[in-house]
Order: structure tokens, then C-alpha cells, then sequence
């Protein structure tokens, strides 16, 4: 890999870090600490990620408009104000509150980030977004594990350690990003995508990423309950909070571990990104098959190690296919969809898991999050008929000639 990426991994993995502090243990401290119900501590979430939708769209278009440095540094700013005020004010109406702020910052840095991955090393093709992906599990691994530490000393803590690590992020993209990250993206103060010269051509990519983003949100919808409903579900279950912060560890280590084995697999028998999002479909519908029949923690570990080599095949390939599809200049209006579309997943699927999980029992949320998935075969499966229909007019046309 270039010099550059290998500076944004580096930055990715320390905004995760920073992250993981706060978002697996945020259902467990407002149920726990702040004692509120898991249907408004997921509302709670949902406005968070709202945030974060918005700021995903934002930072995309910044991306495009002004350049990388100056949107993640903005992005960044808007982190650690949110942070160092919720450090001395955790209250439940200041918890409510900053974690929009914090939503929205992170938001907007992280298409900021993929986009430019794709721009430093356009000839890597899955390869720049694979390693953003592993940058950002061992951002978790390490950020989780901390957090796990922290919290069984003091729940204050890790809201001032979120802030710490966010000024380290902020000092290592103003020394390091700079060089390659200031120029703005070649056409990106056209206008919005529908009003380009080749409007057909841009149109069609995407309406095909907005329905493979069906399935994608679908994805989302079902792993956030492991940050919200599972989290719960395991303490009630009597699972320590030291054992469930291993389950993340788990779930960083083999993103980065087996990486190779995946590497192969999608090599030999995998040859196109459809048939590797198929794959990460199938293994996610038997990981919340498992969780059925889950009540100790072993039981919990197997699901997420299932759950973990599924997104391994699922994640890195949105994005990717988000980068084939983008016209020139619009690299990051589509990584900010991408973003936008995960982060409404995490934004519903704690309000949804949360109300199913109160009224029906954990049992029935894991089979209603089984079954979902056979929507996000179908959108799988048809999105890219747009861009075959282009194709064949294109074609038609040529024989009439």
C-alpha cells in the first residue's frame, strides 16, 4: 500500500478507538447508570445516528467540494468539543444531548475518509477499502478492550479517555494528512448529481447503490442489536460486562487475523463482489440462528465469531462497489450514501430491537433479524439490473445505427 493510505489507516484506527469507548457501552450506561428503559435508551441512539446520517451526507459533499484535510479536521473539532463537555456533564439530558454532537462529527469524517482511500490508491480496487475496514475492527479491538478496563473502575472515565483520544487524532491528521489530503476532488463543485451533463449516466449508478443500500440497512439493522438489545441480554443472562467487551475483542482480533484466510477464500472461489456479498448474507443468517439457542457466554462467543467472518465478506464490499459506481468528482457523495445508509441502520435498529425485545422476548427478535436477510438477497440480486438495462440500450442503439 501507498504511504498515504497507510496514514489513513492509522488515522481510522485511532477515530475508532477513540469511538469504541463510548458505543458498545452506551445501552448498558443508560439502562444501568442513568435508568432508562432499552426503548428510550434506544431513541436515544436513533438521534444519535440521525446525527449522523446528516453528517455522513455533509462530510461527503464537503469531501467533494472543499477537500479531505479540511472536512476531517472540522469533523474532528466537533468530536472533542461534544466529548469534553459530556466528560463533566453526564447527566441524561447532557448524555441525550452531546451524543448528537458526537454523531454528527463522526459522521462526517467517515466518508471523508473512505473516499479518499479510494482516491490515494485508485488502482488497489477493494484493497484500499478492505484495509480501511480492518483499520477501523482494530480501532474496536483496542478501543473495546480499553473501555471494558475503564469501566469496571469508573463509568466517568471513559467519557473523558473518548475526548483524550480524539485531541491524539486531531494532532496526528494536522502532521500527517496535510500532503495528500488538501487538494478538493477533480469537478467537485458541479452540482448535485441529477444535474450533470450525462444526468443518465449518473442516475443510473445510483439508483443501483440505493438498492443495494436496501440490504445494506437491513445488515445494520440486525448487527447494531449486538451494541444495544445484546449487550442488555447478556447482563440480564448474568454474563459479566468484562466478558462481553471480550466478545468485541474477539471480533477485532479476527478481522485482523484472518485476513488472509479470507484473502484466499476470496480468491478461489469467490469472483465477483455479488457472490461476496451472498456469502456474508448466508453466514449472518446462521450467526442469529445460533444466537436462538444462546444463553451462556460460549454460546454468545460462537455467534460472534459466525457474525464476524460474515461482515468480513459484507462491509468492505459496499464501499467498493459504491467507488465502481461513482462518476468523477462524486467519489464521496457516494461514500457519504454508504455511510448514511449504515449509519441509519444503527440509527433504527436499536429503537426496533429495543420495542421487540420489550414486547415479544429476545427469542422472537432473533428470528424477525434472521428472516430480514432474505430481503437483502433480493436487493442484492437485482441491483445492478439498472446498470444492465443501460447496457443493453446502449447496445440497441448501436444497432440501429
Amino acid at each position: 500500500m501507498p504511504k498515504p493510505l497507510w496514514l489513513l489507516v492509522i488515522g481510522m484506527v485511532i477515530n475508532v478507538t477513540a469511538a469504541s469507548f463510548l458505543w458498545p457501552l452506551n445501552t448498558i450506561y443508560m439502562s444501568q447508570e442513568l435508568g432508562q428503559s432499552l426503548a428510550i435508551a434506544g431513541l436515544v441512539l436513533m438521534c444519535n445516528a440521525g446525527a449522523g446520517v446528516i453528517g455522513n451526507l455533509i462530510g461527503g459533499v464537503m469531501f467533494d467540494r472543499i477537500g479531505a484535510y479540511r472536512t476531517i479536521i472540522l469533523s474532528i473539532w466537533i468530536t472533542i468539543i461534544s466529548a469534553f463537555i459530556l466528560a463533566y456533564n453526564h447527566t441524561f439530558f447532557y448524555y441525550a444531548t452531546l451524543m448528537v454532537g458526537l454523531g454528527f462529527g463522526s459522521g462526517m469524517m467517515f466518508p471523508a475518509m473512505y473516499a479518499l482511500a479510494g482516491k490515494v490508491w485508485p488502482q488497489g480496487g477493494r484493497k484500499s477499502f478492505n484495509a480501511m475496514y480492518v483499520a477501523q475492527n482494530v480501532g474496536v479491538a483496542v478501543g473495546t478492550a480499553l473501555a471494558g478496563i475503564v469501566a469496571s473502575i469508573s463509568f466517568d472515565w471513559i467519557f473523558l479517555a473518548n475526548g483524550l483520544v480524539y485531541v491524539g487524532l486531531l494532532l496526528f491528521v494536522m502532521t500527517t494528512f496535510r500532503s495528500f489530503a488538501s487538494s478538493r476532488e477533480k469537478s467537485g463543485a458541479t452540482t448535485n448529481v441529477f444535474e450533470q451533463n450525462q444526468a443518465i449516466r449518473s442516475k443510473r449508478p445510483l439508483i443501483a447503490l440505493l438498492i443495494l443500500c436496501v440490504g445494506f440497512f437491513i445488515c445494520w439493522v440486525a448487527y447494531v442489536q449486538w451494541q444495544s438489545t445484546i449487550s442488555v441480554h447478556t447482563q440480564n443472562l448474568g454474563i459479566h460486562l468484562k466478558q462481553y467487551s471480550v466478545l468485541w475483542t474477539v471480533n477485532g482480533a479476527m478481522i485482523v487475523l484472518c485476513q488472509p484466510f479470507i484473502a484466499f477464500i476470496v480468491k478461489r472461489w469467490v469472483p465477483t463482489l455479488k457472490v461476496q456479498i451472498y456469502v456474508g448474507l448466508a453466514v449472518f443468517m446462521i450467526a442469529y440462528f445460533v444466537l436462538t439457542q444462546a444463553t451462556i457466554f460460549s454460546m454468545f462467543l460462537i455467534a460472534m465469531i459466525i457474525l464476524t467472518i460474515g461482515e468480513m465478506f459484507v462491509w468492505p464490499a459496499i464501499p467498493t462497489v459504491a467507488h465502481q459506481l461513482a462518476p468523477e468528482g462524486k467519489a464521496g457523495f457516494y461514500q457519504g450514501i454508504v455511510n448514511s445508509v449504515a449509519t441509519g441502520g444503527r440509527m433504527f435498529g436499536p429503537f426496533i430491537g429495543g420495542v421487540l425485545a420489550d414486547a415479544y422476548g429476545m427469542e422472537t427478535l432473533f428470528y424477525v433479524l434472521g428472516s430480514m436477510f432474505v430481503l437483502a438477497f433480493v436487493t442484492t440480486a437485482f441491483y445492478d439490473r439498472v446498470l444492465l438495462t443501460k447496457r443493453s440500450e446502449m447496445f440497441a442503439n448501436k444497432g440501429m445505427m
